[in-house]
């Protein structure tokens, strides 16, 4: 992953961009009242602040302080751009929450090898075990587990029945031209047939991501990252694929300056039928819900649709996961609120009541949405499984992924040039 220290200047340089304030950034680190008591504050930052999630999470951590009256919990909730830049900076100055959101790979990756990050394998070891294997791949390193996951999903289309029978469109499509057909079969039927945040990068980046993954194969990503070269071909294609969908103007007006969660943002464009389809996570359905009115019986799943002539199978999913790392030192309070949250009494509650894919084993039963099932049997039946490119890789160069992607469907670079940046900036990182 190369030495830390040599992307400090990335993570500074995106704290200034973001005009980060400070005072978020202090008090990290339980600590006692200092008085007779002996209470532990344990400070727990998380990207949950939509509704029901953000309540059901404060809830959580209220029944664990009633069970452990010694501990404090201090939430600390922002949203997913947000959080980004300010654990970056949090990163770059050394110091991390006791307890932290965190999507595994090169970014935990990176913090594990500047000292961070609290080795949790003997710690867990009494509980994690039991977790479903393939959730907890991203917070594994050298053997040791650094995370403990409390999601796992993918990345897929979540479309609107209706809309779809209004353009006379049967079924969904499972490859990328009937992807298009079905594109232009909406805006024929005078519906904006993809809702996307394009002031947020990282959801544009599940398209290029995908496409590559479908003309490439999954493995492909992953050699091109150690070799520190994305200029092959096929890479150079998906592309192509993508600025040919962009070329259709499939995207809802004004989606630029779209944000995710917002109240006109994506989320909400699909939640309130106003576009046929976003290609977004497992999340979609209460996000959906919360930001606008949501679908209902009139929601649908499918995955990613197959590249004619790719490499990769339509089996391939692109996704991931939530999980909690703790920083180094962390007191034993905060390794007992990991217990309580991986447990599968408030596994089966966040199941039933946040809509995410269980992780303990014994809480499956709990899952009852038959969307969530879909995508449940997507990740059983997964033939091969990549992690978000901007966490799979080092900060920088997930970065560059979604800024360079961002400007192709921007229209201000090209396929070509997108694959040459991501390389360069790879190569920097070594």
């Amino acid at each position: 992953m190369g030495d830390p220290a040599l992307s400090r200047r990335g993570f500074l340089a995106a704290s200034a961009a973001a005009g980060l304030g400070m005072t978020a950034l202090s008090g990290c680190g339980g600590d006692s009242d200092g008085g007779s008591s002996g209470t532990t504050t344990i400070e727990w930052w998380n990207i949950s602040t939509t509704e029901p999630t953000r309540g059901v999470w404060a809830g959580l951590a209220r029944k664990f302080e009633a069970r452990n009256p010694k501990v404090k919990i201090k939430i600390v909730q922002l949203e997913n751009d947000a959080y980004k830049s300010k654990m970056t900076a949090l990163t770059a100055s050394g110091k991390l929450p006791d307890i932290f959101h965190t999507w595994g790979g090169g970014v935990l990756r990176q913090q594990i090898d500047a000292g961070l990050v609290e080795d949790l394998t003997d710690r867990t070891k009494d509980f994690a075990d039991g977790l479903l294997p393939v959730a907890k791949q991203p917070y594994l390193f050298d053997g040791q587990v650094y995370g403990i996951p409390f999601d796992i999903g993918m990345i897929g289309f979540w479309y609107n029945k209706a809309l779809f029978k209004k353009a006379g469109i049967s079924a969904p499509p499972t490859t990328w031209w009937g992807f298009l057909d079905a594109v232009d079969k909406l805006k024929s039927a005078g519906v904006a047939p993809v809702a996307l945040a394009g002031k947020e990068k990282w959801p544009g980046m599940y398209y290029w991501a995908y496409l590559a993954m479908r003309t490439a194969g999954a493995e492909a990503l992953r050699k091109a990252y150690d070799a520190k070269d994305f200029t092959d071909a096929a890479f150079v294609e998906a592309g192509q694929h993508l600025k040919e969908l962009v070329g259709r103007r499939p995207f809802q007006k004004g989606f630029l300056g779209a944000a995710y969660s917002t109240p006109t943002g994506q989320a909400a464009t699909v939640g309130n039928g106003k576009a046929a389809m976003e290609l977004m996570g497992q999340w979609a359905p209460v996000v959906q819900a919360d930001a606008g009115k949501g679908l209902g019986e009139n929601l649908g799943f499918f995955p990613f649709p197959a590249v004619d002539g790719g490499k990769g199978a339509i089996t391939e999913v692109f996704g991931g996961g939530g999980g909690h790392a703790l920083r180094r030192g962390a007191p034993q309070a905060a390794v007992d609120f990991l217990k309580f949250f991986a447990s599968e009494t408030t596994d089966r509650e966040l199941v039933s009541k946040t809509g995410v894919i269980p992780v303990v084993p014994a809480a499956e039963s709990a899952l009852a949405d038959p969307n969530l099932k879909a995508v449940q049997t997507q990740l059983k039946a997964a033939t091969g499984f990549q992690l978000y490119l901007d966490q799979a890789y080092a900060p920088a160069v997930g970065q560059e992924v979604n800024d360079s992607v961002a400007a192709l469907i921007a229209g201000s670079k090209s396929p070509e040039q997108v694959t040459e940046s991501i390389t360069k900036t790879a190569k920097e990182e070594q």
